[in-house]
């Protein structure tokens, strides 16, 4: 199996590159979404991952459903992203190794994750980031016979380039994801999305 990725710049865009990982034909087994949620843009409670042992099972629980991957999505609180809107396959084990090993697997064990899953670690970087700042990642779980549509459904729903966003980091001074750093409010998400570079929500 292969792992595909795609970052986008907002909530709207990632679940509509769900719905059309899944009209091409890909599970929503196979398919994970993590979006920042600074704007509320799904309702329920932070559970805030690494308290304490028992945090795992209580993410668990939320993050159940029967109705696909967007039903089943539940609000938590990670450190270093702040509170996320999460789902699926690569978040359960995020969640899973929280609940084993602690905080730390939250923070720095996230990157971690992210090049297990078998993206590389430069992406990772850009893709915490840009989840950070506001936007979501979904990722998906494919053969190689896959890998071809589903690279083309999540570029064809707007998907950026990591190697360009990278670019773009860098010019205000950014080298790698910072888990200390501090967390962008609503406003700052809204403010940051108003450049250019960014696509409408439509």
């Amino acid at each position: 199996m292969r792992t595909i990725s795609g970052l986008f710049d907002t909530y709207q865009h990632a679940t509509r590159a769900v719905r059309a990982l899944g009209e091409a034909g890909i599970g929503t087994a196979d398919v994970s979404l993590i979006a920042n949620n600074a704007e509320a843009l799904y309702p329920g409670d932070s559970s805030a991952v690494g308290k304490d042992t028992t945090a795992g099972a209580e993410v668990g629980a939320l993050l159940g459903g029967t109705g696909g991957l967007l039903a089943g999505l539940g609000v938590l609180a990670i450190p270093g992203l702040g509170p996320v809107i999460a789902g699926g396959w690569l978040f359960a084990t995020v969640i899973g190794a929280v609940a084993g090993a602690g905080l730390g697997a939250a923070t720095g064990g996230l990157i971690g994750l992210l090049t297990e899953a078998g993206i590389p670690k430069s992406d990772a970087h850009v893709y915490a980031e840009g989840v950070r700042r506001g936007g979501a990642l979904v990722t998906a779980r494919v053969s190689e016979a896959q890998v071809e549509t589903a690279t083309a459904v999540l570029a064809a729903q707007g998907a950026v380039d990591p190697a360009d966003r990278r670019r773009h980091y860098e010019t205000e001074g950014w080298h790698a994801f910072d888990e200390a750093a501090p967390e962008p409010t609503a406003d700052e998400v809204r403010d940051d999305r108003r450049q250019p570079l960014f696509p409408p929500v439509v």
